[in-house]
């Protein structure tokens, strides 16, 4: 089924076609449909699905075909929560894509900036408040924001919100809300603290899973190359420069971690930028404008990024630092490989790192490629001793070989 058989507004699907929208991703084909039809939805699905989409598009329609008799002052008819500031700023960038050709108004807030301008806006009403909860409880303390009419909460990446210490948040704002009201609860992951949270706040809802066999998305090619913790800076200075013209983000376990690996590619002369909890939102919303522009080409990240964040066309993830959290390698790679797109992985492995390599396997339920990049000379280049010897371009080959082999099999 095509988004133009769809039972939404003309100027929905205008605004979809024009984003290259033609078809529903697995996520958006089971939701859409029972969010239009009022239902409460709780949905399980992992990254890079287009989870966003999949409740953006029938809450649009919802509000644009149904508008308010008038406006009162502070009023939300949807309330969106979401962990961080850039999701915030990216779903509703979203929101705005797809309303383009409707006269919804849509506000992103979070702290860390003049809140003036966010009063402003709620003096008219707001549509759609994409939100982080810091902010918002803060605004609604001070009598700016009413909740008393909202028709929709919506709660996405639900697992990283309670990872993040929100609990008590979310249970706090259900005491604004009506309990007339469409609940949408969208995680990558479920357990029984999600599970429980989110049978709280829905009603006999209509549960969505999109469970792959393997978590990793079919477009993403993935690897693991041994690298003895000194030594990973080397490897990484010299991917960089055979890669010069494509998109990096590269993750590293701490904040501090982050700004030494900065500092280290800066003295060989290679620009990157590093963003972490440690940054200012205003350093943080610049790194990511210049990444997205491709003024920047190489991110130094911690985890804050790995979760939601939409950063386009990123040709390499580099896990410089395995990740603690196993599933976390999921969401790291995930930042490319996005939509219909192709993209590639490589993860740095040291000999401590080896239990943290054991339980991605376990987690994603399968082996990682374990390549070597030939009988390097550790103490002369550390990657490449010659022109003859393997090159990067020659490890992803190989991934690819391995890739098939493990298909082959199990098609046996």
């Amino acid at each position: 089924m095509k988004f133009e058989e769809y039972r939404i507004s003309s100027d929905i699907k205008r605004s979809l076609a024009e984003k290259g929208f033609k078809k529903p991703t697995d996520i958006q084909y089971k939701a859409i449909p029972n969010i239009l039809k009022g239902e409460d939805v709780l949905a399980i699905a992992q990254t890079g699905t287009g989870k966003t989409a999949a409740f953006a598009i029938p809450v649009i329609n919802i509000l644009h075909s149904n508008p308010p008799s008038r406006f009162t002052k502070g009023s939300v008819r949807a309330l969106v929560m979401v962990p961080t500031h850039e999701l915030a700023q990216q779903i509703a960038e979203v929101f705005k894509e797809i309303a383009k050709y409707t006269k919804l108004r849509i506000l992103a807030l979070f702290g860390s900036t003049d809140q003036d301008p966010q009063i402003a806006a709620f003096q008219k009403g707001v549509d759609i408040l994409v939100t982080t909860p810091g902010r918002m409880f803060d605004l609604r303390s001070q009598g700016y924001i009413d909740f008393s009419g909202t028709e929709f909460l919506i709660l996405d990446e639900a697992d990283r919100m309670l990872d993040m210490g929100f609990y008590k948040d979310i249970e706090d704002v259900l005491r604004y809300l009506p309990k007339k009201r469409q609940t949408l609860y969208f995680s990558a992951t479920i357990d029984e603290k999600i599970k429980k949270l989110a049978y709280s706040i829905v009603k006999n809802p209509i549960r969505i899973q999109i469970s792959p066999d393997d978590p990793i998305s079919k477009n993403i090619s993935h690897s693991v190359v041994l690298v003895e913790m000194d030594d990973k800076r080397f490897f990484l200075e010299r991917f960089i420069n055979q890669n010069a013209d494509k998109k990096l983000v590269v993750f590293v376990r701490t904040k501090v971690r982050a700004d030494r690996v900065v500092a280290a590619m800066e003295r060989v002369g290679i620009k990157t930028e590093s963003i972490h909890s440690g940054k200012t939102h205003l350093e943080r919303k610049d790194t990511m404008r210049r990444l997205k522009s491709g003024e920047l080409m190489v991110l130094i990240a911690t985890d804050v990024s790995a979760r939601g964040v939409d950063i386009p066309n990123v040709d390499f993830v580099i896990n410089y630092d395995l990740p603690e959290e196993a599933e976390n390698y999921v969401h790291r790679i995930g930042r490319t490989g996005r939509g219909m797109q192709k993209g590639k992985a490589l993860s740095f492995c040291s000999t401590e790192e080896k239990p943290m390599l054991d339980a991605i396997e376990d987690y994603i339920g399968h082996s990682i490629a374990t390549q070597k990049l030939a009988d390097m000379d550790y103490q002369e280049t550390l990657i490449f001793s010659d022109a003859d010897q393997k090159t990067f371009k020659d490890v992803f080959k190989e991934i690819a070989e391995f890739e098939k082999l493990n298909l082959k099999k199990k098609k046996k």
